[in-house]
């Protein structure tokens, strides 16, 4: 039986006991046509890609995802494991967590729902679509070879609509209560670490989640997202008397709202220098920094740290952020949430170069795992080029017109894509027909091969 290369084994052998044997050779063989094929990522395209078009059990490899016993949710723990000891083996684990659509039509795509496309609208443009929606959770981690930090996706949990939950009688479950869960099974998975969850938008700034994670009794989660300039903060509320009755305060006194600090003359404003701004460079600009207890009326009060940020030259519009750590440093918490400005780049990274909603099975259970593993092999995909992270500098695609000087996703997928054809004969099943063999000269050979690696 043909083999990967053996680095990739290396990588991938833990995840090895979550399949059978038969099951895991062909689970192989459609990691490595994923990576291969440009276009759709179909299993058709996957066995053109690795030469298995001609076999005539290819219904196996369609059986790996919609029949095959094997559990996606402890292959994520798995490839968790490898990133946190690949690419983060101290401090605290930031975590990212946002949603992305799967555009997805048909009437046997029963969890799809109508929702807001991100990608297409703007401000003054509203587009709706039909698509699965996903909530993601990624690894914001530096990567040492790309100088940057990447969002690592690792956890995907598919999020029906109201529409379809509301059909078949069942309980529809915010975008916060999956992101419950979701949290909640990483503070399982790593007991002994400090977490801390990045959000962005207001959909996350709930109090129930805010309180459910700072309440963990062992290691809570630090959470940190935006917070609106009109929320409702209080002072803490004040000690109480000796015998005093009634139930305790949840607050003190009203605070004035951030939006108010914002446009007083008066407030004392901190110039800082942001690292890992928006594009990786270093940004100027003024802070203001407090504690406050949040509260609204039948939600839990949570006491927080907000920072209120705005730019000298007001380039940006000003905004407030909120930590459930109450001693977090502001700087730190500013940089921790610019992080996740690069999961935005990995979905459009994962939608161009791993064919991202290119699928088109429409079983249940492969509906579960397809988009989930390709969003995953984008993590694979790093995993693997950091094995050869000694040759990734040489390996950066360069032109007189584009300066780049540090690798990026394309330049890791096309290093991983050439170790795979270096080998193909030792890794795929080859054609058993006899052809003429044809001498090309090296650099012919070199730029062709460059240009197929580099092919979305």
């Amino acid at each position: 039986m043909r083999t990967l290369p053996n680095e990739m084994i290396r990588v991938l052998a833990p995840f090895a006991p979550l399949f059978s044997d038969r099951v895991w050779q062909h689970a192989q063989a459609l990691l490595a046509g994923a990576i291969l094929a440009p276009g759709r990522r179909t299993v058709s395209s996957a066995l053109r890609a690795t030469g298995l078009d001609q076999g005539k059990q290819f219904h196996r490899y369609h059986r790996v995802l919609s029949h095959a016993k094997w559990s996606s949710l402890q292959a994520s723990r798995v490839l968790l494991d490898l990133l946190v000891e690949a690419l983060a083996p101290e401090g605290p684990l930031v975590v990212g967590i946002d949603e992305t659509l799967e555009r997805r039509q048909g009437k046997k795509i029963a969890a799809k729902g109508i929702y807001r496309d991100p990608v297409r609208s703007s401000h003054s443009h509203f587009v709706k679509t039909s698509a699965l929606r996903w909530v993601c959770l990624t690894l914001l981690a530096e990567v040492p070879w790309a100088c940057r930090v990447w969002a690592l996706p690792f956890l995907s949990a598919l999020a029906p609509s109201e529409r379809y939950c509301r059909e078949r009688g069942k309980r529809h479950k915010k975008i916060t209560e999956w992101a419950w869960q979701m949290l909640l099974m990483v503070r399982r998975w790593q007991p002994h670490r400090q977490i801390v969850a990045v959000a962005d938008g207001g959909g996350y700034a709930s109090l129930k989640l805010l309180d459910r994670c700072r309440s963990l009794k062992k290691r809570p989660i630090t959470f940190i997202t935006r917070l609106r300039l009109d929320a409702a903060l209080y002072e803490p509320s004040p000690q109480r008397k000796p015998r005093q009755m009634g139930r305790p305060r949840l607050k003190g006194s009203r605070l004035p709202n951030l939006s108010v600090m914002l446009e007083d003359p008066k407030t004392d404003w901190t110039p800082v220098t942001v690292s890992g701004w928006y594009g990786g460079e270093e940004r100027a600009v003024e802070i203001v920094s407090q504690t406050a207890i949040w509260y609204s009326t039948g939600l839990p009060a949570v006491p927080l740290r907000w920072v209120l940020i705005r730019d000298p030259h007001e380039e940006f519009e000003s905004q407030a952020l909120l930590c459930t750590d109450l001693s977090a440093d502001p700087e730190r918490i500013i940089s921790y949430f610019v992080r996740r400005w690069q999961m935005e780049s990995t979905f459009q990274e994962v939608r161009q170069r791993l064919g991202f909603e290119t699928q088109r099975h429409w079983s249940q259970t492969a509906i579960q795992r397809v988009a989930p593993a390709l969003l995953a092999l984008f993590s694979v995909v790093t995993l693997f080029a950091d094995q050869k992270k000694a040759r990734m500098p040489q390996a950066v695609q360069r032109a007189a017109w584009y300066g780049k000087c540090r690798p990026t996703f394309s330049d890791a997928l096309a290093l991983v894509r050439k170790e795979l054809w270096a080998q193909q004969e030792a890794t795929f099943y080859g054609s058993e027909k006899e052809t003429e063999t044809v001498k090309v000269s090296r650099e012919f050979m070199e730029r062709l091969t460059d240009v197929v690696c580099y092919a979305a």
